[in-house]
């Protein structure tokens, strides 16, 4: 088929190059490039990248308005792919490729709609993830379901291996479903259930509440990790948790007491505690959970969540 993709970040990129690889993409639309690093060079986004490495016409738009539906319109696609592009699609581009637009979306619909699905997930302790690939109507992924595929995540997955893993089961899905909308094959059907929404995470989604049991604790470590970061605030200092794992082997203590091991710090929960290996204090750079312990002068009286 004749196609035009619109995606932006690395989740993207495997359902590109698979597309790329079967049929004739016309363009790829992605947002533009944007300032990275401390020196805030200015940087083409994964999708774009990947895009001029395959050879393939890039559109650059921080909103599909009337100029990228204009560009768009002229390619004469028969078919437009979406995968986490970044902004809305309305009508009438929504219209424009001659069988619309599909959307992989990375839940298993109608469960997580909206900008966060994979770390909603996991922040929600869902024992199952996936992806979908649904027709895109103007309600927020609220359209007709042509496939899934449920994904099997590792226990302790944080929520960029978790969407790396999805963004590669769901690049195969979306080819398959690519096909058969060009066999003529393809059934798409109303989704089915009680919707859940997963808006984008802001900062405070980040903050460990150490009164919760563990498996509520590391849920949410899981998923707000590596963005917007799990976090806590010691000495009423904000301390960001960058590597952590359950210690259900080790005693019992107090919530947000913090003890120290040859490895590894332990905070206490309403259950278990967290081990934490790896922490970055406000205004420094990562290291050593132990190392940062060992420099504060008063551990006897520091807690997390205070």
């Amino acid at each position: 088929m004749r196609l035009v993709f619109a995606g932006t970040p690395s989740a993207a990129v495997p359902t590109l190059r698979r597309l790329a690889a079967e049929h004739d993409v016309a363009a790829v639309v992605t947002r533009p490039d944007a300032p990275l690093g401390r020196k805030r060079v200015l940087t083409p986004s994964p999708v774009a990248q990947v895009a001029d490495e395959l050879g393939l016409p890039v559109i650059k738009a921080a909103r599909l308005d009337d100029e990228a539906t204009a560009a768009i319109a002229a390619l004469d696609a028969e078919l437009g792919v979406i995968v986490a592009y970044g902004g809305l699609v309305r009508e009438p581009l929504l219209s424009t490729p001659a069988q619309g637009w599909i959307n992989l979306h990375f839940s298993l619909l109608p469960e997580w709609r909206g900008a966060a699905p994979v770390q909603r997930a996991l922040i929600n302790g869902d024992a199952r993830l996936g992806a979908s690939v649904f027709q895109l109507v103007p309600a927020l992924d609220a359209g007709d379901v042509f496939d899934t595929r449920e994904v099997e995540i590792a226990e302790e997955a944080t929520a960029d291996a978790a969407l790396e893993t999805l963004a590669v089961e769901g690049a195969e899905l979306t080819a398959e479903v690519v096909s058969s909308i060009a066999e003529g094959t393809a059934v798409a059907v109303p989704q089915v259930g009680e919707p859940s929404l997963a808006p984008k995470l802001t900062l405070d989604d980040g903050l460990l509440d150490w009164d919760e049991p563990l498996v509520r604790v590391f849920a949410r470590y899981r998923g707000v990790t590596p963005e917007p970061g799990a976090h806590t605030v010691v000495g009423g200092h904000r301390l960001k948790i960058l590597e952590a794992a359950p210690a259900h082997d080790e005693p019992r203590q107090d919530a947000g007491e913090i003890t120290a091991t040859k490895s590894a710090l332990l905070i206490g929960t309403a259950s278990s505690p967290l081990s934490v290996t790896r922490v970055q204090p406000a205004g420094k750079g990562a290291m050593n959970a132990v190392d940062w312990w060992r420099g504060q002068r008063d551990t006897e009286n520091l807690r997390a969540g205070a």
